[in-house]
């Protein structure tokens, strides 16, 4: 296994996003995802965590599999909400024991509790308090989440979401975004850090379209803006899967090629437990099957 800080100090990384499935058809499909996607040799990948905890066991399990019987580095996601200090404490010891080096510290959403119950209990409520005690039990690389857009919760208040977002940067390795679909906010949003003397790595988070509805609901609840252009082409072809993902890896290519033309440390990519659009973007850069092209040189 490798820090993912020390790959994106050699230059820029190619990551995939997976996350724990629910059911033996979605474990199926993440298992062809995997094997679909380790040939394209990304730098990590990294594996997310249900709200408070509801999938605790299941992305340990993920982590430790792709560690144990793959040749990509895998992250582990961790949320602060709905945990104490003492289960956050086993959690990161357990990954201490098995030799895992790569964190993403979260605050996270409570998991949702019905009429008359209690949420349950949680020790900590921002993401740099969950960066604190993870530096403090072993030597992890930390990364954190970013939102070129705003947080959801940052009632519009864009120097103080950017103040925030920079203390977080402060205690940590890196950052990754939540998805966007043009360059622009990604981009502010570095210059706004950078005039906070923010020096470490910020990669852009894509999520190609496969699925309109699906991606209009994260979009939503993430408070990344949905193009009105990008979403009129996709309605127009919504009842056809197959013309939808080919306008989504379209719109996808040309973002990260922007992106990377701008200079960015490296490129992550949502999944959603599928491979077709990832690999079909990969083809577009020129990053495929020689091995990823610039994140071979990540593994040198």
């Amino acid at each position: 296994m490798a820090r993912i800080a020390d790959l994106l100090a050699v230059g820029p990384t190619f990551s995939f996003e997976f996350f724990p499935p629910r059911t033996e058809e979605a474990e199926r499909a993440l298992e062809q995802a995997l094997a679909e996607l380790e040939p394209l040799r990304p730098s990590f990948v990294s594996v997310t965590y249900g709200a408070g905890g509801s999938t605790r066991e299941r992305t340990h399990d993920i982590v430790a599999r792709i560690n144990r019987d793959t040749s990509m580095t895998a992250m582990a996601h961790l949320t602060c909400a709905g945990h104490t200090r003492a289960e956050l404490t086993e959690i990161i010891t357990g990954y201490r024991a098995e030799g895992l080096e790569n964190i993403l510290a979260l605050a996270g959403d409570p998991p949702s509790t019905t009429t008359g119950e209690q949420p349950p209990p949680a020790d900590f409520r921002y993401a740099t308090e969950l960066v604190e005690l993870v530096r403090s039990l072993g030597h992890f690389c930390v990364g954190v989440a970013a939102h070129p857009e705003l947080h959801p919760r940052s009632a519009g208040d864009r120097a103080a979401d950017r103040d925030r977002l920079a203390a977080k940067l402060a205690a940590a390795d890196f950052a990754i975004t939540q998805f966007f679909f043009t360059t622009e906010p990604y981009l502010r949003m570095v210059e706004e850090l950078a005039d906070r003397d923010v020096t470490a790595p910020v990669i852009p988070g894509v999520m190609p379209v496969t699925n309109v509805s699906q991606v209009e609901r994260f979009a939503q609840l993430s408070g990344s803006a949905f193009p009105a252009e990008l979403a009129e082409r996709l309605h127009a072809v919504a009842d056809r899967p197959d013309d939808v993902r080919r306008i989504g890896v379209e719109v996808a290519t040309k973002l990260c090629q922007d992106l990377l033309d701008a200079g960015v440390p490296g490129l992550h990519f949502y999944t959603l437990n599928r491979s077709t659009a990832t690999r079909e973007i990969y083809a577009n850069l020129g990053l495929g099957a020689d091995g990823a092209g610039l994140s071979a040189r990540n593994h040198a």
